[in-house]
């Protein structure tokens, strides 16, 4: 039987977030499945992914232009001529001689003849019929990609725990890789509670609000690289609130949204302590997301974690981001992620209140290097509408009421 956490003093936000990091770096991922190249978007790799080849294989050009001797263009207008023309995939076989005082057009791509040092930016010439006029004479060995300078045979390309995007996607397939080792998405459990809770597809009473967490939960985990398992809403009554919890710690981990505040109603903690919940915060000195629970449960011989986010919508959605996020991205086999803040200028004044380090829905907006945010319009925690129209949080330092407009304010985007 666990015991009911006390109201303990409230962790600050970065000793909170430290806490779950500590906890998300003892975590071990699940198992591994092949997966075929075109669906490994967004997986988690679990292995590593080798060079099978040099890169390039060749001598690489890098620009368009004419291979050319360095000694013949050491002086501007150099004139040579032109006796051969090398296309991307030209025969390494084939490639053509070129002697002093002749030149070869090349094209972006194409294999460098052996007897060229250097080539010559086509911008940087003059065509006359067989003849090309060095305009401007290039430094030794411009524009010439050497053979393996990009990558040696057996080279380590992509590291297991990595999180494949398009990138890292163009990277296997330029090994030849088809199919991918990953780690099978973890199953996050989402349990929503409380009687003024209903199904999306329900008409809501006078007192009754939609069931928006659930999905939003759903959709962050989704993005995030997990697979989301809906349960009923919970009512506000314990019996069914311990069955769908015992249900939620099948999964890989469990989140639970709202239920946790100090009302009479609020039963999570007390519901997870039947089960020897041990808890390792109870509340975060932040807004939205005060209440915040964080915690695990040795069920069934296994170690599982769980998060208690607030019932608003946005104090669902903040403490996702920046508590359960790092937990889920362990389960899923990356290392997690350090949040990484930008700075922006102010483009109005703002006021708060002090006491709570406060992530307040944002709009950055500006042309180029002229950055700048403004606090979104919004009216609190329950304002899905404002996370609509925003782009990002602005964090509020505890220790301020005031920021003048034109001030660099931290951002955390998402």
């Amino acid at each position: 039987m666990g015991i009911i956490p006390d109201q303990s003093p409230l962790l600050s936000f970065e000793d909170a977030r430290h806490l779950v990091e500590a906890q998300a770096s003892q975590i071990t991922p699940g198992e591994t499945e092949l997966v075929d190249l075109l669906n490994c978007g967004g997986r988690v790799l679990a292995e590593g992914v080798t060079a099978d080849h040099d890169f390039p294989p060749f001598r690489r050009a890098a620009r368009d232009g004419y291979a050319v001797h360095a000694s013949d263009v050491a002086q501007p207008k150099a004139v040579l001529e032109v006796v051969a023309e090398v296309k991307a995939g030209a025969d390494l076989d084939q490639l053509p001689v070129i002697q002093q005082g002749q030149a070869a057009s090349i094209m972006t791509g194409a294999p460098t003849p052996a007897d060229a040092d250097v080539i010559v930016m086509v911008e940087y010439t003059s065509r006359q019929g067989d003849r090309v006029e060095i305009n401007r004479p290039p430094d030794s060995g411009a524009n010439i990609v050497a053979v393996g300078s990009e990558a040696k045979r057996g080279q380590q390309l992509l590291i297991p725990s990595l999180q494949l995007n398009h990138k890292a996607i163009a990277v296997a397939a330029a090994v030849g890789r088809t199919h991918m080792s990953v780690y099978k998405k973890p199953i996050v459990a989402i349990l929503s509670t409380g009687d003024e809770i209903v199904d999306v597809s329900t008409s809501p009473g006078p007192s009754q609000v939609r069931n928006s967490n659930t999905y939003s939960l759903a959709a962050q985990v989704v993005e995030s690289g997990g697979m989301p398992l809906l349960l009923p809403i919970a009512p506000d009554e314990p019996v069914r609130l311990r069955e769908l919890i015992a249900q939620g710690l099948e999964a890989d981990l469990l989140l639970l949204a709202g239920g946790v505040s100090l009302g009479k109603y609020d039963l999570v903690e007390q519901v997870l302590s039947e089960f020897g919940a041990e808890f390792f915060f109870t509340g975060v000195k932040i807004q939205p997301g005060k209440p915040a629970v964080f915690g695990r449960v040795a069920y069934k011989n296994q170690t599982k974690y769980f998060f208690g986010l607030p019932g608003n919508p946005v104090s669902t959605m903040v403490t996702f981001t920046l508590f359960a996020l790092p937990v889920l991205q362990a389960l899923s086999g990356q290392t997690p992620a350090n949040l990484r803040f930008l700075h922006a200028r102010l483009s109005s004044e703002m006021k708060t209140k002090r006491g709570l380090k406060r992530f307040l829905p944002g709009l950055l907006s500006g042309e180029l290097e002229q950055a700048e945010v403004k606090l979104a319009p919004w009216r609190g925690s329950g304002d899905i509408a404002a996370m609509v129209l925003s782009n990002c949080y602005i964090v509020i330092d505890p220790d301020r009421d005031h920021y003048s407009s034109g001030e660099w304010v931290p951002l955390l985007l998402r």
